[in-house]
């Protein structure tokens, strides 16, 4: 059966954003990008927050027309566009590039999709997170810890609804410094 799979970049001490939604604290180079586009091609479907939608709608569908875009933004530039997307959100009135908009999160319609996809599914944005982990429906977790303490932004672990049990799966090290922390969902 295929898999839901949360990947989430977070600092040390365990944001996934900054102060004022910054995301420039994050490590991501030419390696740790191939890396994503590895993980991420044989993907069945993105599924989104609103935020995590608009911000990859924002750059990413002509981010491979950009003349200082590296070969791996140019290879995930397709690989969006392409990729079927689920956008979940109550405030979005329509949604482009491959993907279906949905008002709420109900597991027995996550169960479905994830029987009918043609791979593993990924979770994007710490508010969908939060919401799918609740339900109980992550079967694994890819934590790319980057090395830097924030001090302060959201925590990605703030309302994932109590005690989550994980197995440490793999770890991983990146010449930026980033580790990948591999988990499966006990």
């Amino acid at each position: 059966m295929n898999r839901i799979i949360l990947m989430a970049s977070v600092s040390l001490d365990g944001r996934f954003e900054g102060p004022d939604g910054s995301l420039s604290w994050q490590t991501i180079d030419e390696e740790l990008h191939q890396h994503f586009n590895d993980v991420l091609r044989p993907m069945g479907a993105f599924l989104d927050g609103r935020l995590t939608y608009e911000l990859m709608a924002g750059y990413w569908p002509t981010a491979d027309a950009d003349p200082t875009a590296t070969p791996a933004e140019v290879d995930f530039a397709g690989i969006w566009r392409d990729m079927p997307k689920v956008v979940y959100s109550r405030t979005l009135d329509s949604v482009a590039w491959h993907a279906e908009l949905v008002r709420e999160v109900l597991p027995e319609d996550v169960e479905e999709l994830r029987a009918r996809a043609s791979g593993d599914l990924a979770v994007g944005g710490a508010d969908l997170a939060a919401t799918f982990l609740r339900l109980g429906l992550v079967d694994e977790l890819r934590l790319y810890v980057h090395p830097v303490v924030l001090g302060a932004g959201r925590h990605l672990f703030s309302d994932s609804g109590g005690d989550l049990r994980l197995r440490l799966v793999g770890t991983r090290s990146f010449g930026s410094g980033v580790t990948l922390l591999h988990y499966a969902v006990d």
